[in-house]
């Protein structure tokens, strides 16, 4: 079972490398807001993620998410489900 700090950790390692010029990203920075990601941005990166912990996030899903927590806790809990 993935545990959500390994996942927060990955997801802030990959925005990391997306943004380069971010500063400080923690558990509560805003994807969009804070990162000024654009729509095809966040895309990609949601792509990268369901890439790297081999899951599928529905859009749905998607639309809930705001910050970096709120995508950690939905990949922990489609990667505990799926494992389940």
């Amino acid at each position: 079972m993935k545990q959500i700090s390994e996942i927060r950790e990955q997801i802030i390692s990959g925005l990391a490398q997306a943004r380069p010029d971010a500063p400080d990203i923690n558990g509560s920075t805003r994807i969009v807001q804070d990162l000024e990601l654009d729509s095809v941005a966040v895309m990609d990166f949601i792509l990268s993620v369901e890439d790297r912990f081999d899951i599928s996030i529905p859009l749905d899903r998607v639309a809930d998410i705001v910050t970096v927590d709120d995508l950690a806790r939905v990949v922990e809990g489609l990667c505990n489900a799926e494992r389940a």
